[in-house]
Parts: structure tokens; C-alpha cells; sequence
């Protein structure tokens, strides 16, 4: 184990160290971008709040950047890592944190990751792109309350955009109807595309989000019905874009919502009341 700093921390050697020893270039297949920069590293993992003893969760930790201020702020990291090329540096911080650090091998979109806690988890992760919008999808839908403590997410900005938009912006759509029914999302902090490691074309956000008792009597899978007839034909009047959904057009009279207004314009309190309004849709 290495020899600890005044302060308790672990004496690690440099990220980039690591990654050389082990050869860990950066997959894009696998939507990988290494982050080095210690201080943002642990800006990230500050958002959550306090962290000592508390569960967390994190998704592709990669050779373990993140993975490193998670532990130095106490929290106990269950890791799902795809890459088992990256095993065995996480093996190193798992040594150096007796403890406090599980590694899973494995697709995090397969994993029952509900099953690995006893108590509610921070999930917090620089999610690799090619999986991270399905990932918070997946969060925001299954039953309520969540079997999370609060979302720290890493995306590209304007995936992280789309999650807080507001009705009228370019960015309202399907995902932040879903992100704010029963949540509350905000941007935290942006990252510049230069932090990572290759840098990508897109610039990032780290968006932080938490549950809210969502409005009674309203069925998830049809208001996601409702938000993908609305918004796959989005600047189509509500009455063309729901008009194949049963039940729909019915709903905009009874809440005389307009049927010439558009997607865009619709508040996620005016859908989630579209989608209760709908018959056989109340849980």
C-alpha cells in the first residue's frame, strides 16, 4: 500500500503514469475521454455534498481519474468498468483504499446495479458518451422513489442542455420532459473539451440531479408515449402528432390545452397531464 500524505490520503503515482504503465490509450469505441486534472476531479466529486462513508456509485471509471477523488472525499465506490484493460489499475486504488473500493467487470447497461446496494447511492460518473443518455433514460423511468440518492453526471453540453431545457428553447424535448417530471436537474458546472484526454469535438457539462415526489396517477410509459409522438414530429400541430395515439386528442380537450399549439411550447406539468387525462394510463 502506498505511504499516505499528512492529511491520510494515499501517496498515489500520476494518472498519467498509470495509463502508460498499463497502455491504456482512450477506446472510442467505448466513448472514452481521460480526465487528469486533480482539482476538477475533485470539484466533481463535491457536487454530491458530503461524501464520507456514503455509497456510491460510478460508471466507467476508466484507469480510475474520478475514481481517485471519490475515495480521497471517503466515499465507498462500487466501480462497473467495461474495459478490463483498465483492471488492473483500479486494482492499485482498490489496494490503496482497503475497503472502499469494489471493481465490477461487466456492461453497466446489463448489471442489475439496484441489487449492489443495501442503501441508497450517489451515482456519480464521467459517463462514456455512447451510453450515457440510455443509462439516465433507464434511472429516470423504473419505479419511484429511486433506488438512488442523486445523479452526478458527466455529458456532452448539449446532452446536458437537453436534460435542463426549458419550454420554448431549442433544447425542450422528450429528455427534459423525462428529467423534470420527478426531478430536478441542473447544470453544475461546465468542462472544457481541453480537460480530456484525447480532447473531444464536443465541449461537456456535469449535470446534477435530484428525485421530487412526482404528480400522482400518472403512468411512465405513457407519457413517454405521449413526448414521442409530440416530439417526433415536432413542429407538427399537437393534433397531427397525436392524433394516432387513443385517447390523446380527447385529453387536449379536456384539459383545453389548444391542438394548433406545438410540442415545444407544452410545460412538462401540461404533458404529465396529458398523459393522466389518457384512459387506462393511472397507475
Amino acid at each position: 500500500m502506498p505511504a499516505a500524505d499528512p492529511s491520510g490520503t494515499p501517496a498515489l503515482p500520476p494518472l498519467r503514469e498509470v495509463i502508460a504503465r498499463y497502455g491504456l490509450a482512450a477506446s472510442k469505441a467505448l466513448g472514452q475521454n481521460f480526465l487528469f486534472d486533480g482539482q476538477l476531479l475533485g470539484r466533481i466529486a463535491a457536487i454530491p455534498g458530503d461524501l464520507k462513508d456514503a455509497e456510491v456509485l460510478e460508471i466507467g471509471p476508466g484507469p480510475g481519474g474520478l475514481t481517485r477523488a471519490l475515495l480521497a472525499a471517503g466515499a465507498r465506490v462500487t466501480a462497473i468498468e467495461r474495459d478490463r484493460r483498465c483492471i488492473p489499475a483500479l486494482a492499485e486504488l482498490a489496494d490503496a483504499y482497503p475497503g472502499h473500493l469494489t471493481v465490477i467487470e461487466g456492461d453497466a447497461l446489463a448489471i442489475d446495479a439496484p441489487a449492489l446496494f443495501a442503501t441508497k447511492p450517489h451515482i456519480v460518473a464521467n459517463l462514456p458518451y455512447n451510453i450515457g443518455t440510455a443509462l439516465l433514460v433507464g434511472w429516470l423511468t423504473t419505479a419511484w422513489p429511486p433506488w438512488w440518492a442523486s445523479l452526478t453526471l458527466m455529458f456532452q453540453k448539449e446532452v446536458a442542455e437537453r436534460i435542463v431545457a426549458a419550454p420554448g428553447t431549442d433544447h425542450y424535448g422528450r429528455l427534459a420532459v423525462l428529467s423534470q417530471w420527478r426531478s430536478v436537474a441542473r447544470i453544475a458546472m461546465p468542462v472544457h473539451r481541453s480537460a480530456f484526454t484525447p480532447p473531444p469535438k464536443v465541449m461537456s457539462a456535469v449535470v446534477h440531479i435530484t428525485a421530487i415526489d412526482p404528480p400522482a396517477g400518472v403512468e411512465v410509459t405513457v407519457l413517454e408515449r405521449v413526448t414521442a409522438a409530440a416530439f417526433g414530429q415536432r413542429r407538427k400541430m399537437l393534433r397531427q402528432s397525436l392524433k394516432s395515439m387513443p385517447g390523446a386528442l380527447a385529453a387536449l380537450d379536456t384539459l383545453g390545452i389548444d391542438p394548433t399549439r406545438r410540442a415545444e411550447t407544452l410545460s412538462v406539468a401540461e404533458f404529465v397531464g396529458i398523459a393522466r387525462a389518457i384512459p387506462g394510463s393511472s397507475g
